[in-house]
């Protein structure tokens, strides 16, 4: 502004207001009349506007960072609840291995025991028709040798023969434990 009092000083003074014609001097004269107003004005409202944007960046900073921590946090829980699901897993991973493995030898011995109860069984039947058969075959035997002593008796033998046989036949008889 000193500068536009230093041209109005080299004016002469019966001349007054009029229009300045040189376009140099006058741009000049114009120019640092409107940085002198946006300064005095605009500075003070430019100097509000970046502090409120500075104020805007710290803040959104500050809430960047919260939300990092509490995304680290959930990311920590969410890490802490897989690896007790791991664990928990192999739990039942390792339960059922051994619920398995019990079943399994529950089923071996259960079938174990039906074999046996099945063999005993299969060795009471067959020795219950070896009884069976041997009784049959004794009743045969017996009804032969009776049919036999019967015939022989009956073909005429004396009377002391006779009571030898009998005798005989008798002893033997008893003798027989079947």
């Amino acid at each position: 502004m000193a500068f536009h009092f230093l041209f109005l000083g080299n004016l002469p003074l019966a001349e007054g207001f009029g229009i300045n014609t040189n376009i140099f001097e006058t741009n000049i004269i114009n120019l640092a009349a409107v940085v002198a107003i946006v300064v005095s004005f605009v500075g003070k409202n430019l100097s509000a506007l970046l502090e409120d944007r500075k104020n805007t960046i710290v803040n959104n900073l500050q809430e960047a960072s919260l939300r990092a921590a509490e995304a680290q946090e959930r990311l920590n829980v969410a890490k802490n609840q897989l690896e007790i699901a791991k664990k928990k897993a192999t739990e039942i991973r390792e339960e059922g291995i051994l619920r398995a493995t019990q079943e399994i030898n529950n089923c071996v011995s259960q079938h174990e025991e039906r074999l046996s109860k099945l063999e005993e069984f299969k060795q009471e039947t067959v020795q219950f028709y070896q009884q069976k058969a041997f009784k049959q075959a004794y009743m045969y035997v017996i009804s032969r040798i009776m049919s036999r002593v019967k015939e022989r008796l009956n073909k005429g033998l004396d009377a002391t023969y006779h009571v030898v046989v009998n005798n005989f036949y008798v002893s033997r008889f008893t003798e027989y434990n079947p």
